[in-house]
């Protein structure tokens, strides 16, 4: 019995458990796991070649007694196993497209389709024309069979590949064609010259001309622009952001008043020079904005604009779509805007007349001379000048009448206005000079307007004995006038204290009446009520606010139940 058990025993483990390690085997072990820490000993090796990192703990790297003791330690059990990594399509797998092209069929065969006669599907997934008579009854036309489709199991990227699929045989289909295109190019351009050879059209120096040279890309390497660089084997443009020897916007005036230097966009719209008195077309840079308002960009930014006017208006029209149809529909749009103020200008003119004024010529043709001024310099461009005329008024200016020399209001005294010239205060009057002027210095003249009010009485003047009697007398009264205010206010207080007494009387009863007329109101239907649009709002005097204070009811009054008792 204990053979049999032991003999179960094995057979159920069938492995040793691994021996126990001397003292001795342990602390060599360790130095030995130290040194290869250290990288003093080379690492240890696995089954497959490959070294173990010192420093993986001996959990990972060894592998467990009871599944084999006998393997020496490893990380394979601790990679992705082979066996259950899943299985997915390769690159060049995918779809068979077409049809099968190898064999033919000339008779119907049971289980095809009946319209086509095709064994790859039934009669409702065929794509083919429905038929008048199927092939499964005339036996003809038999349609070759589509290829039997493989299942792809596409991983996460095969899925989203835009070019899974993709055969490289056709873009050299695309590539041989240009090359047959180019191929053919090249020899009707030989034979165009021996023509031309054989004529004698061409000169000896073209002759030795080499057409091959002749090329799109000929001179592509000596291109020589600023700011850029051309690469014609990618075709490519590089552009620079400036180029080294220009000279930077912000150099250009050191001012820091001056023009305002972006440096995010590295733009400098205004003119640096502004200040400096330099012309602007004399300077080598002006401004972003000087070559902006320059040249086309002014009709361009029309033509947009008639665009955006246009297509508010119902009418399809873009600048970039379209070119060429808003150039043709901007320049009869001018043609017939002109037209319609020619026409309406004709029409004010034949209905009102004056056409020979619009025909005069020019002030500075009449006259020979102008009043504006400009100032040229020695090449005879203009420097300063040609500036916005000031506006002048609608009256006549600087005109003189009646012998004056100076204009009426050019001299003003005590609130009243005058002419300079003679000091007369009367307008239009007639201008007497060094004589009015004398005459207004020795006696007081008084305007012409102010004359003409009725003349006043002149008081003779008083002695001092007559001007002190006067004082004496004002103050007399006074006196009389506060010993009769002292006597007076007394009588007057009792006077105003009854007055107010019958007035508060009067309100009270007043009051009264408007509470009950409000009662007998309340008490009608509010459709039946009388309308009072036409009844006069005061504003309430003092007496009546007061009695509308005593007649209040207040709700937290307690003894307000009682007042109607």
């Amino acid at each position: 019995m204990a053979e049999e058990t032991t003999a179960s025993t094995e057979g159920i483990v069938g492995l040793d458990e691994p021996k126990k390690m001397t003292r001795e085997d342990w602390r060599k072990k360790k130095e030995l796991e130290e040194q290869r820490k250290l990288g003093n000993a080379p690492a240890e090796v696995d089954e497959e070649g490959k070294d173990i990192n010192p420093h993986i703990p001996q959990y990972i790297s060894s592998v467990p007694w009871y599944i084999d003791p006998s393997k020496r330690p490893t990380l394979k059990h601790q990679r992705p196993q082979d066996e259950k990594q899943p299985q997915f399509s390769t690159i060049g797998e995918w779809y068979k497209r077409g049809v099968q092209e190898n064999a033919i069929t000339t008779k119907y065969r049971k289980g095809a389709c009946e319209n086509c006669g095709a064994m790859t599907h039934k009669k409702k997934d065929c794509m083919e024309r429905p038929r008048r008579v199927g092939a499964k009854f005339t036996g003809t036309a038999i349609a070759p069979d589509e290829h039997s489709q493989v299942q792809l199991a596409l991983d996460y990227d095969g899925k989203r590949d835009r070019w899974n699929g993709y055969d490289p045989e056709e873009h050299q289909r695309i590539v041989e064609e240009y090359s047959k295109v180019d191929l053919a190019k090249r020899t009707l351009k030989a034979q165009k010259l021996q023509d031309e050879l054989a004529s004698g059209k061409l000169e000896q120096a073209e002759r030795e001309y080499d057409s091959e040279d002749e090329d799109e890309d000929k001179y592509a390497d000596d291109i020589d622009m600023p700011g850029q660089n051309f690469d014609s084997k990618r075709r490519i443009t590089v552009r620079n952001l400036r180029i080294r020897e220009d000279t930077a916007k912000y150099l250009r005036n050191l001012d820091p008043n001056s023009a305002y230097y972006d440096p995010k966009t590295r733009a400098m719209r205004e003119n640096p020079y502004s200040n400096t008195g330099m012309n602007p077309d004399e300077v080598n840079y002006a401004g972003d904005n000087f070559a902006r308002y320059t040249g086309d960009t002014i009709s361009m930014a029309q033509t947009q604009l008639f665009a955006w006017e246009a297509y508010e208006r119902g009418s399809e029209v873009h600048l970039q779509a379209d070119p060429t149809k808003l150039e043709l529909l901007h320049r009869s749009f001018k043609v017939k805007k002109e037209d319609f103020k020619e026409q309406q200008r004709e029409g004010i003119l034949e209905k009102y007349g004056g056409e020979e004024h619009l025909d005069a010529p020019p002030r500075e043709l009449l006259l020979a001379q102008t009043e504006d001024y400009v100032e040229y310099s020695r090449h005879g461009a203009v420097l300063k000048g040609l500036e916005k005329a000031v506006a002048r008024s609608k009256y006549e200016e600087d005109v003189l009448i009646n012998n004056h020399t100076c204009i009426w209001g050019s001299y003003w005294k005590d609130g009243y206005w005058g002419y300079k010239c003679c000091h007369s205060m009367v307008k239009q009057s007639y201008c007497t000079g060094q004589t009015g002027i004398q005459t207004q210095s020795t006696s007081d003249c008084t305007p012409f307007e102010e004359g003409l009010q009725e003349p006043l009485e002149e008081e003779q003047p008083k002695t001092l004995l007559e001007i002190h009697q006067d004082k004496m007398k004002e103050k007399k009264k006074k006196k009389k006038n506060k010993k009769n205010k002292k006597h007076s206010s007394d009588s007057s207080d009792s006077e105003d204290e009854e007055k107010k007494k019958e007035k508060l009387k009067k309100a009270l009863e007043a009051e009264d009446k408007r509470v009950k007329h409000v009662d007998a109101l309340m008490q009608i239907d509010e459709r039946k009520r009388p309308y009072y649009s036409l009844q006069e709002v005061k504003a309430p005097t003092e007496e009546e606010m007061e009695a509308f204070r005593m007649k209040r009811c207040r709700p937290d009054d307690p003894m307000a139940s009682f007042l109607g008792q």
